[in-house]
């Protein structure tokens, strides 16, 4: 929808902001007030483009048009205002069809006005990139994975106000029937953690966006909490163990650092011989292995420490 029309139409308004049909006609009538004290001839059902925009959108958050490069492919250009109050200007481009630049022309402003008449998509975008300043990446990574595959695919395309309880235990239901790669079904635990993550994205919705009601919460969990009797070696048993495998010389020394030192397994396996200095007798703890992407990563400690430093006991 571009700015160039002069008149926008219920059906108009109704594409640019998912408004029902008689809250759009609402509008309309409230923007159409505004015009007449302000001296303006109106046409009744429509209102005036650029002061639907001013009004919906910002003054500087004015919609442009959408174009088409020399290559076929379409793109469009976008003002909006930043959290410092500035202007700003930002375009995108590779749109095959011009209802695909449309489409994102819309969303993008729709975002920027934390409208949750916006698609749970969108809305997770948002909520994604806030939470990934303020996690460990391995959380986040379980996270994305959770929602990429067991939350996006059911309610993605769903606008955030139109999610009810009911589509809550809907999907809560397919869920519990799922079955895992061994043709199990998913734990309690697991049920458990999948419905925490939809409802977190719900509590932020909550308390940042003005959404009314968390409907995760109204529908109630599924699954439970598992608890586990923590299982441990006492000094005697370790000892035990280790005069059993001192033939293996790298996984006696693994384990040593394992059990002396108190490391995680994927803390030991990012060690590097930089780590050890042997003149101190210390160790260097500011990496981990993740398993999920096979990569080595620099470790943020809990306790807002970078780097944490063992001395090494003499095995």
């Amino acid at each position: 929808m571009s700015q160039e029309k002069r008149f926008l139409s219920c059906a108009d308004i109704i594409e640019i902001t998912g408004l029902s049909k008689s809250k759009t006609y609402s509008l309309i009538r409230e923007l159409n007030e505004e015009l007449e004290k302000k001296g303006f001839l109106t046409v009744r059902g429509k209102v005036i483009s650029p002061y639907f925009y001013e009004r919906f959108f910002g003054k500087d958050d004015k919609k442009m048009p959408v174009y088409k490069d020399k290559n076929g492919n379409w793109f469009v250009k976008l003002r909006y205002t930043d959290w410092t109050g500035k202007t700003k200007q930002t375009t995108k481009r590779g749109f095959n069809k011009q209802k695909d630049a449309k489409q994102y022309e819309r969303d993008f402003l729709v975002k920027k006005q934390h409208d949750l008449t916006m698609t749970f998509k969108n809305f997770y975008e948002i909520y994604f990139n806030y939470i990934s300043k303020r996690i460990k990446y391995n959380t986040l990574l379980i996270k994305k994975i959770i929602f990429e595959s067991k939350i996006l695919r059911y309610f993605g395309d769903k606008r955030m106000c139109d999610i009810k309880p009911s589509d809550i235990i809907a999907w809560q239901n397919i869920i519990m029937e799922e079955k895992s790669k061994n043709d199990d079904k998913h734990s309690q635990a697991y049920l458990k953690t999948i419905h925490n993550q939809l409802s977190a994205i719900f509590n932020f919705a909550v308390k940042f966006y003005d959404l009314n009601k968390n409907p995760a919460r109204q529908a109630g969990n599924m699954g439970k909490e598992e608890t586990k009797e923590m299982q441990f070696w006492t000094k005697e048993e370790y000892l035990k163990f280790s005069q059993a495998i001192m033939d293996k010389e790298d996984v006696y020394h693994a384990f040593q650092i394992l059990y002396w030192c108190g490391l995680r397994l994927g803390e030991l396996l990012a060690l590097t011989k930089e780590d050890f200095d042997l003149e101190n007798s210390t160790l260097r703890i500011n990496k981990s292995y993740n398993e999920l992407t096979n990569k080595i990563l620099l470790l943020i400690l809990k306790l807002k420490k970078v780097i944490a430093m063992f001395k090494c006991l003499s095995f």
